[in-house]
């Protein structure tokens, strides 16, 4: 049945599935070649270009760059007045490893829903915007573009992210970086060690008291680091040294109170060696809030084209995301859509990386395509469910 009717509202499915199979080379030819050039964060300019002028030629519509202050963001906006929905677009990539995030999938999968709801924009009862949002890899670019206003006034913002199986509310992790820095007093390393005082011994001394600590940590809290700088030779006592480490936790309660553990292990690694330390703080992501009204009538599209998502699954672990900042201001989802079987690879590995340039991997992109493109309509369509979404939104706030 083409049309299916949601609170007396007219949803095309049809239509909008159509426009997307027929838009299914170029988005498939976009992601290809996103991935074939890949970017590290905040040096997108070629991705921003080739999606740019994709939408501007196959949408009919202008496309702003560098939106809120940041060169490699971009939006593109059909329809006119509220609700406003946004269908957010990563598309940088790692070092050595290019894209083995599929964030290539993510950019195309996001442009292939606006383009699909752009062939029926006369039907539409708001705004739908395509945000570009650079640096997700460690740059925080949904950050920058939150603290410039880019998301105020939008309704809902919702996205899809590969991943080796199919899931609707799959949490994210808090997160954040300390880096510290020690600072002894050199010397001779044979004849007269005893003039110094090693800042490496409390650097290594730091990950022996962080492991001890594990046993208080909550499920789900993850804290990894790596020796930055381990000394200047092997015959002189380390004057200096550094490590940084990555804490996180399920909320960003938990990661207040591991960050003091891991701050206090370091202080006391210092103390022990008598050493200075210098502590410094970047701020990372904050949990995923997942919208469950939102989630559940995306995964209706899913399970309608085919897909049998979950909504979690514990046996999998989990990583951070800045959709989560964006997530605290607004409701928001973030799906998780397989490219390659339940355990054969992972993101952030080279055989995920080759997954995003798979067929299979297109294949998932165009389903997330009309997955959020029947989700977007439909939230500007029916009050009762974006009512539903914000009401949700405003308790999790509360609660949090």
């Amino acid at each position: 049945m083409p049309y299916v009717i949601l609170s007396g509202v007219v949803v095309p499915k049809a239509d909008l599935d159509a426009a997307i199979d027929a838009a299914r080379p170029v988005i498939s030819d976009l992601a290809k070649r996103i991935h074939e050039r890949p970017e590290l964060r905040y040096e997108e300019h070629e991705a921003v270009r080739m999606i740019s002028e994709t939408v501007e030629e196959h949408a009919r519509v202008d496309v702003t760059r560098g939106v809120g202050g940041v060169e490699t963001a971009l939006r593109a906006r059909i329809g006119e007045g509220g609700p406003r929905i946004a269908i957010l677009a990563e598309y940088d990539a790692l070092p050595e490893i290019g894209h083995a995030c599929g964030h290539n999938l993510i950019a195309a999968g996001a442009v292939g829903a606006f383009l699909g709801l752009a062939k029926l924009r006369e039907q539409l009862g708001g705004t739908i915007e395509l945000i570009g949002t650079p640096a997700e890899e460690g740059g925080g670019g949904k950050i920058r573009l939150i603290e410039a206003d880019v998301f105020k006034g939008v309704d809902a913002a919702i996205m899809y992210h590969p991943f080796d199986r199919d899931l609707l509310t799959h949490p994210t992790l808090a997160s954040l970086w300390l880096k510290m820095s020690f600072a002894g007093v050199p010397s001779h390393a044979a004849v007269a060690p005893w003039e110094g005082k090693s800042a490496l011994t409390a650097c290594m001394d730091t990950f022996r008291l962080v492991d001890s600590q594990r046993v208080h940590f909550r499920d789900g809290v993850r804290v990894h680091g790596f020796v930055i700088d381990g000394g200047q030779a092997v015959n002189i006592i380390p004057e200096k040294a550094s490590c940084e480490f990555s804490v996180r936790a399920r909320s960003s309660r938990e990661l207040a109170r591991v960050r003091a553990i891991v701050e206090r292990c370091a202080r006391a690694a210092a103390m022990a060696s008598d050493v200075q330390v210098e502590i410094e703080l970047r701020e990372g992501y904050k949990e995923m809030w997942n919208n469950r009204a939102i989630a559940e009538r995306f995964g209706t599209a899913l399970r309608d084209l085919g897909r049998s998502p979950k909504f979690e699954d514990p046996t999998v672990g989990t990583g951070s995301t800045d959709m989560g900042d964006v997530s605290h201001v607004v409701p928001s989802i973030h799906g998780w859509l397989a490219i390659c079987d339940e355990g054969e690879t992972m993101c952030h590995e080279h055989a995920f990386a080759a997954c995003a340039r798979s067929d299979r991997g297109l294949d998932t992109m165009t389903v997330a395509a009309k997955a959020l493109a029947r989700t977007a309509f439909e939230l500007v369509a029916e009050p009762a469910l974006l009512g539903a979404a914000k009401a949700e939104f405003e308790t999790t706030k509360a609660t949090a």
